[in-house]
């Protein structure tokens, strides 16, 4: 039996994440591990100061809630729930609510779910919906139950995840492109509680029409599902090789 384990970083009470769990449960055993609360932007950490609590979801024996990150859910999944049988064959993160593209991947726990998955040599996907708002995330997982069905069929590269980006409504088609460059964040909105004390808010980020060509940002103004394989490793690779033959101190 194929088994998928499913995170998420809107929390298991998120919209996206049953309609996801829905159209993957064709493919395989399906065991949920997601965070208790929101924990966007939590990007891929992981909790050190305080234990975690586990607790199964309203008495479902495959649905768990952990009051930490989706990187803790992943790890607890692997690393215990799994520990005396065979791990997942596959973990999908999402589907988020809200966009994961270019540079803004760093911040995204949705991306950081499927990420702690490919460090632990399980192929992954993380899926996302460009929405602000909760829309119908139909087409996006069943798109998603395609893909993932593929790449349970013919794997990924060791350590390596998918982040899937997908326009509202019907899926009209998909691009496999690299992630672009855009400002994740806007303007710090600083305003004063009741007390007079000041308090500051990060804004969303900015609007641009400077946007690279071919890349997710692009294909996802184009109506398209973008696909962006992404990795672990921030290696540099031509500053690491300058610096080696030209740095000194």
């Amino acid at each position: 039996m194929t088994r998928i384990l499913v995170t998420n970083d809107d929390s298991i009470n998120a919209n996206g994440l049953a309609v996801l769990v829905e159209s993957l449960r064709p493919l395989g055993d399906i065991t949920v591990v997601a965070p208790s609360t929101e924990m966007s932007g939590a990007g891929h950490s992981i909790t050190l100061s305080r234990p975690l609590r586990i607790r199964k979801h309203r008495g479902n024996d495959n649905w768990f809630a952990v009051d930490g990150t989706p990187t803790d859910c992943v790890a607890l999944a692997l690393h215990w729930m799994f520990k005396d049988g065979p791990r997942p064959d596959l973990v999908v993160s999402g589907i988020n609510r809200g966009a994961n593209l270019g540079d803004a991947v760093t911040y995204s726990g949705t991306v950081a779910g499927a990420l702690e998955a490919s460090l632990n040599d399980i192929p992954s996907i993380a899926v996302s919906l460009v929405t602000n708002s909760d829309a119908d995330y139909h087409p996006a997982a069943q798109f998603t139950a395609r893909l993932a069905e593929k790449v349970l069929a013919e794997g990924l590269p060791r350590g390596t995840l998918l982040n899937v980006n997908v326009p509202k409504g019907p899926v009209l088609g998909y691009r496999v492109v690299p992630t672009g460059s855009k400002p994740p964040c806007g303007e710090i909105i600083e305003s004063h509680d009741p007390r007079g004390r000041p308090y500051y808010w990060i804004g969303l980020e900015p609007e641009t029409d400077t946007i690279s060509p071919d890349t997710d940002h692009h294909v996802i103004r184009e109506g398209l599902v973008s696909i962006t394989p992404l990795r672990n490793d921030l290696t540099d690779r031509d500053a690491l090789a300058r610096l080696r033959e030209g740095f000194s101190l």
